[in-house]
């Protein structure tokens, strides 16, 4: 569908990342290279919490900003630039997990039974088994990444598209392809969820204002 003039208007008017990819679709080179430097840090931090690697992350930022600038020449602004951008992401890293959990169930099928072995604790049972006193700043961002890692794949998408990218419900709703409503709910339950995982941190009073993934992120605070 055609976006209105109006609509360019006001999402250029609004977001400079939308008059930077304006630029973009006539061919500056230069601001592709801004959205890049504006963008890649976080969108590679998020994606190394969706598909779990670093250097995947890496691979899957690189390839979603290759669709972003093969695509320039058909952008019309009807959201956020960043909307946009994480939308692309998300599917990627779907596909790339889907990819992965395919060639892990080969992997296991192909092992011996004495070669699978037991599975070690998931990390958050490890962070909740350790020492209670224990209030270093690099363990407790281990345990709030542990955490977040915990949750099922959706809500973990939701809490890092809302805590990092600080998108509404309907722009995470755009993203996920889910209504703003459903948004609102899956978030409630991934806080609570979160809240459970670190009540040991919180009780203590460990989770540090500026630590992220603290306490004030998983409070209800309507994107």
């Amino acid at each position: 569908m055609a976006v209105s003039d109006s609509m360019i208007r006001r999402y250029a008017e609004s977001d400079p990342d939308v008059r930077l990819m304006l630029r973009v679709r006539d061919d500056d080179a230069e601001a592709f290279g801004q959205l890049v430097d504006r963008h890649q840090d976080r969108l590679v931090s998020v994606l190394t919490y969706q598909v779990g690697r670093r250097e995947l992350a890496e691979e899957l930022a690189q390839e979603a900003f290759l669709r972003v600038y093969r695509a320039r020449h058909r952008y019309e602004p009807g959201a956020k630039f960043t909307t946009w951008l994480f939308t692309i992401a998300n599917n990627l890293a779907l596909n790339a997990k889907r990819g992965l959990a395919r060639k892990k169930e080969v992997q296991l099928a192909a092992a011996a039974p004495d070669q699978t072995g037991v599975a070690g604790p998931h990390p958050t049972a490890a962070s909740s088994a350790m020492p209670t006193r224990l209030a270093d700043r690099a363990e407790l961002q281990q345990a709030v990444r542990a955490a977040i890692e915990g949750l099922g794949e959706r809500q973990r998408t939701a809490v890092l598209l809302a805590k990092f990218q600080h998108m509404d419900y309907a722009e995470i709703g755009e993203v996920m392809g889910m209504s703003a409503k459903g948004v609102k709910s899956l978030l409630a339950r991934a806080r609570e969820n979160l809240r459970v995982a670190l009540t040991p941190y919180i009780q203590r009073g460990d989770a540090a204002p500026d630590s992220p993934g603290a306490t004030q992120p998983f409070a209800e605070d309507a994107p």
